[in-house]
Order: structure tokens, then sequence, then C-alpha cells
């Protein structure tokens, strides 16, 4: 399907347009005229229309609306998501939640105004996390298992986030709602801390950090002695599968309804386990006695400025978080297989394989800090 009809190029607002799936999403957009909205540059695509602005910040609502209103946005994918507070920054938690959270309210708040307002915005994409679930799940959960998210904070904003786009998507006007659940981000190019953990190469910000990495030594991978741990569950969603997937999502004729659509994305077939993973990743592994010792463990590596991996991502890193798709398949039926192309593994062993994953200069760990 193409966007344009009778020469017309429908105007998509893209939040985070700068980030792993930004850059993914872009060249399946010809037939659009793409506005950008991210603090970070976009030297590979100086066609695009970017705007810097901070969704943290309550200003940012008005300037959005007068950016949707001039533009005449149809079409609105929210991208943007910050993953971990920095470590520098007063506040840093505060802030996070002010993007993530508070600019996701913004956005939303700010497509309701225009449409108020005689304008037509839409449809409205958000990008959320299968994070939301917990890091323990039952096998396969589906969009009507509770959120049960905890301790990191990626992932409790990722959760009130949920729940900012379901209560406000009503309000929108005649704009429909897509909510997409998806699995951790794989495939060549991606950059985020649970691959970064995976391979070793998560490196923090100190000099013992620049030193292991001079010297070529992998950071560990922390699990608790014993089997079980080795038989933990994970997926992966291939990056470029979730860009064709969101292109899907932009060309399918929806009506606006109250409730908005809900979907876990992750890749087919089975799930890895934590052993396949370590073994696929050629990971340097450190076991201990209890899950307490392991976070403990890690604690050091972060507080030493070794990893750039934060304790509270333990559970994340070790525990079973699997998703049913079986809503993803009925709504895609025939497009399925050409959408979604790569199964957790294929998706996985890309980015392991692929010399495009850099390892992050000392003191430079802002890249990897995403479970995204």
């Amino acid at each position: 399907m193409q966007a344009s009809v009778d020469g017309h190029r429908p105007t998509i607002l893209v939040t985070g347009i700068s980030g792993n799936l930004g850059h993914r999403l872009l060249p399946l957009l010809p037939d659009f005229r793409v506005l950008g909205v991210d603090l970070a540059p976009l030297a590979a695509h100086p066609e695009i229309e970017l705007h810097p602005l901070h969704l943290g910040r309550e200003a940012s609502c008005v300037e959005l609306v007068r950016l949707m209103r001039a533009t005449e946005v149809e079409m609105v994918v929210h991208l943007a998501f910050t993953a971990s507070p920095a470590r520098d920054v007063e506040n840093a938690r505060d802030t996070m939640w002010q993007t993530n959270v508070a600019g996701t309210a913004r956005v939303m708040e700010a497509i309701t105004e225009v449409n108020r307002h005689g304008g037509n915005v839409r449809k409205f994409i958000f990008t959320g996390s299968a994070s939301v679930y917990g890091p323990e799940t039952a096998p396969l959960v589906d969009e009507d298992a509770p959120l049960a998210a905890h301790t990191l904070p990626y992932a409790l904003d990722h959760a009130e986030a949920d729940h900012v786009v379901r209560f406000r998507s009503a309000s929108m006007g005649h704009c429909s709602t897509t909510l997409l659940r998806a699995q951790a981000f794989a495939g060549a190019g991606v950059e985020s801390f649970l691959l970064g953990a995976l391979q070793g190469r998560a490196y923090g910000t100190g000099p013992r950090a620049a030193r292991w990495q001079q010297k070529g030594r992998l950071v560990p991978y922390v699990l608790p002695t014993g089997h079980e741990a080795l038989e933990k569950q994970t997926q992966f969603v291939h990056v470029e599968d979730l860009a064709r997937l969101v292109r899907w999502l932009l060309d399918r004729r929806d009506d606006p309804q109250s409730e908005p659509t809900v979907l876990n994305v992750a890749a087919p077939g089975q799930p890895l386990t934590r052993a396949r993973c370590v073994e696929i990743a050629s990971t340097r592994l450190r076991r201990c006695l209890t899950q307490g010792l392991c976070v403990r463990r890690m604690n050091s590596y972060w507080k030493s400025g070794l990893s750039a991996v934060p304790p509270e991502a333990f559970p994340y890193l070790s525990g079973s978080n699997t998703v049913s798709i079986d809503r993803l398949r009925t709504l895609l039926g025939a497009d399925f297989s050409r959408i979604i192309r790569f199964t957790s593994e294929e998706a996985f062993a890309e980015s392991i394989q692929s010399n495009t994953l850099e390892v992050p200069a000392p003191g430079d760990s802002s890249n990897i800090l995403s479970l995204r």
C-alpha cells in the first residue's frame, strides 16, 4: 500500500527519530513528508526536517501544537524514550520520568488540542515495551496479562506510559491509537545494554573500564548457580521487522475507537534460553550462589565504573519474559511472514556478528543504556 493518494504526501511526525528504530523506519517513508523530533542529530538524513524539542519540558506541548498545526500533521509515531538516568545529572531520575511518562502525555495532549480545533491527526503509534509485564512472566503472556514492572526505571516508566496511552487515547478525537509492547530490539548495529551485557561489552565510564576495553577483556554476565538460571527464556524482535510493522500500521485503514489497539511484538519461533544466548555470544559468565550475591556483584561493577549496566537491571537480565504474538499474527494475516521475518535467534546472532555494533569509547556509555 502507498501512503500518497492523488499526489498527496501525508505529513508524519516521528519523535525519537535518531534512534535505532527511527533509522530503520525512515527509508520506508518515501511517500510521506517526514518531520523529526529529537535532540540528537540526524546526519545520515539531512533532507529530514528535524526539530530539537525536549519532550521532558512542559513548553514542548505548546511547541508541538504549533508545529502540527503549521505542517498539517496527519500521523504521529512516538519512539522517543530515555532508557536510563544519567549518573552525573542532578535530579536525573525525575528528568527521565518527565521525558518518558510526562513527555508521552504531552505528545498526546498536543494531538488532542490540534484535533479539537480542526486538525486532522488521525493516527498515533506508540512503541512501548514488553518489559511492562515484569522480569518474570508466565510462558507467552498475552496482552491482557497484568503489568508487573518493578525495580528498573526504564520498565517502570514504560508501564506508566502504557497506562497514559490507554487512558488518554479516547481524548484525541478522530485519532486511532496503536500501542506496541515490543521485546528488546536486535539486529545489525543495534545498541542496548541487554545486548551489551550479553556480549560483555557494556563498558562503563571509569578508568578501569577503559583499561579492560583496551585489553579486550569482557565484563562478566552474572547469573545465579544452577541449571534453572540457564533455562530462563527471552525474546527479541529484529529492528527492521518492527520498522516494517510500523509502516504497515501507517498504511492500515482503521477507525478511531475509544480503546487503543494493543499488540505484543516479538520474533516468531522459540524463545532463547540464557544458555543459548551465552553460547551464541561466547559470553564470559560469572556464577554466584544467590540472586542477592549477583546483584552485589553487578553493583560493584556499576559503582567502580566498569559496567554501564545498573544493578536494578539484574531481574530483567536473569528472568524469563516471553509474550504471545497471536494477536499480531491475526491482525497481519497473510502479511505476517512478509513483515516479521527474523526469529529471536537470527536477530540476536546478527547483533553479535555485526561489525557495526561498536564498543563505546571510554567515558561514553550513553548509547548503550537502553533495553531498546
